[in-house]
C-alpha cells in the first residue's frame, strides 16, 4: 500500500477528532485490496491480530467518514475503500455466485449522469452505479 494512501487515511481520522489506533491501521490495511470484500473475509484475513468487535467498529468509523463504504449484493454486503484511496467506479454483481465486476466505461456513466443532473439543476455530490444480474457463469 502507498504510504500516501496510509497518510490520508490517518489525517481524515486526526481532522475528525479520531486517534490512529493500531487496531484502526490493521483494519485499513486489511481493507486494501482490488476486491470488495465481506466482512467474514476481512475477518479471515485477521488471522485474529483483531477481534470481530473492533473490525465491525472500526468499518462503521470508516463508512461514517468516507474512507470505505459498502457494495451492496441483494440484501448482503461486501466493503471497499471509497474513491479517496482507489479510482471511482461502478459495479455489475451477479446475483447468484456474488461475483463484482469492476465496469470498465467508467466516462459514459459520469458523463450520462453529469447530463441528467445539468437538465434538471441538481448538484450531484457523489453516487454509485450497481448493476445487478448474472455473470456468465451463473447465466
Amino acid at each position: 500500500m502507498p504510504s500516501n494512501d496510509l497518510n490520508n487515511f490517518k489525517k481524515i481520522l486526526s481532522n475528525n477528532g479520531y486517534k490512529v489506533t493500531k487496531a484502526r491501521e490493521l483494519t485499513f490495511n486489511l481493507l486494501v485490496n482490488p476486491e470488495p470484500q465481506s466482512m467474514n473475509e476481512v475477518i479471515k484475513k485477521s488471522n485474529k491480530k483483531i477481534d470481530r468487535v473492533s473490525i465491525y467498529r472500526n468499518i462503521d468509523l470508516f463508512e461514517k467518514l468516507g474512507i470505505a463504504h459498502r457494495v451492496y449484493t441483494g440484501w448482503k454486503y461486501k466493503i471497499e475503500l471509497s474513491d479517496v484511496f482507489i479510482a471511482h467506479h461502478h459495479h455489475l454483481i451477479c446475483i447468484s455466485c456474488g461475483k463484482i465486476i469492476d465496469i470498465e466505461d467508467e466516462k459514459h456513466i459520469d458523463d450520462f449522469i453529469k447530463n441528467v443532473s445539468s437538465k434538471v439543476g441538481f448538484k450531484p455530490r457523489r453516487h454509485t452505479f450497481e448493476v445487478d444480474g448474472y455473470c456468465k457463469n451463473c447465466s
